[in-house]
């Protein structure tokens, strides 16, 4: 499932205030209420703002919901942390599931994320209307109807494993030394048994995230969205049992393109140099080297340079492409300009 930012949603900060998050709630519910906004995006935004101030507009919910962290980003592969899997609306028995009722329509109920945080605290719900400017939300959203039920499963031993992003550069791939990965390790509560309530050890949320951090040292050639399995750093069980831990390498380099082991990185020259040529000093991965641009370059050609890209499965190096850019320089003088002028009269 994908992780939710309701701070991102509202438009708030991490820090705000109850004031600022429902004055941000209200703001949306007017802009996307579907009395006024008949778009196809409202109707989704609407149940979005909804599903988020029903969290951050309660203190325990948000709580539990900032016990996760703030290093998730919306839309990331979100896995429930450990023992929320059995949550379901109801309490843990089976029972109501919540959705958003507008004029007789079902909108839908919460979003599976929704669900595996807090299905255990959403056996009643709030109902209290509210009427803003003439527009009557009906708490937009917070007041809301049984629909069905669902039946509680227990959690597997499968579901132990965890998957999160991991973003590297192109310099972590060449020295090829192991990564610090840091995340957020999240286990019940032993002290109330993630019953949570006035639980002075999770502060009432049922579960403690501590910070966590572990060396991995990735294979050679790896590539774009590949997924590195690092075993026994999942989650655990009552049984002892652990799961494993799922990287999703993402390449993030603003030098470099990669393609395999092979790299390209462009370099700046003026036209006079690219007409007459020039020596340039780059930079690379293997250090600081001198290379010489031909006469007559155009822009987008490339030069190739063996052995200076990043290191092959089965040993050596690949090649690194220079990219050739062309460029005027910002301050240009009138006389420049006017040389500029007679060479394109010749």
């Amino acid at each position: 499932m994908e992780y939710k930012d309701y701070y991102d949603i509202l438009g708030v900060k991490r820090d705000a205030t109850e004031a600022e998050i429902k004055s941000a709630y209200r703001k949306l519910a007017r802009k996307y209420h579907p009395d006024v906004n008949k778009t196809k995006e409202a109707e989704s935004k609407f149940k979005d703002i909804n599903e988020a101030y029903e969290v951050l507009g309660d203190k325990q919910k948000r709580q539990r919901y900032d016990s996760l962290g703030s290093n998730w980003q919306g839309g990331q592969s979100y896995t429930p942390p450990p023992g929320f899997e059995q949550f379901g609306f109801g309490g843990g028995q089976g029972g109501n599931y919540q959705s958003f009722n507008f004029n007789g329509q079902d909108l839908g109920g919460f979003s599976d994320f929704f669900s595996s945080l807090f299905g255990d605290m959403m056996g009643g719900g709030r109902s209290q209307g509210m009427n803003f400017d003439g527009f009557d939300f009906t708490g937009a959203g917070q007041q809301q109807r049984t629909s069905r039920r669902r039946t509680q499963q227990q959690p597997k031993a499968e579901n132990l494993d965890v998957t999160m992003n991991l973003n590297i550069t192109i310099k972590d791939l060449f020295d090829q030394k192991p990564i610090t990965v840091k995340f957020n390790n999240i286990e019940r509560c032993t002290k109330c048994s993630g019953n949570g309530g006035y639980c002075s050890e999770c502060g009432g949320t049922g579960f403690k995230s501590e910070p966590k951090s572990i060396k991995v040292k990735l294979p050679p050639n790896i590539s774009e969205s590949q997924k590195v399995r690092i075993k026994g750093e999942g989650k655990s069980d009552s049984y002892g049992r652990k799961g494993d831990l799922y990287l999703i390498i993402h390449i993030k380099d603003k030098i470099y393109e990669i393609n395999g082991s092979d790299l390209t990185k462009d370099i700046e020259i003026t036209p006079p140099e690219a007409v007459l040529g020039c020596k340039k000093d780059i930079d690379t991965l293997h250090g600081k080297i001198g290379i010489k641009i031909p006469p007559k370059t155009s822009s987008g050609q490339t030069l190739r340079l063996k052995g200076l890209g990043l290191p092959k499965k089965d040993g050596g190096y690949g090649n690194l492409n220079i990219r050739i850019k062309i460029v005027i320089p910002k301050n240009i003088s009138e006389k420049q300009i006017e040389l500029y002028r007679k060479i394109s009269e010749l």
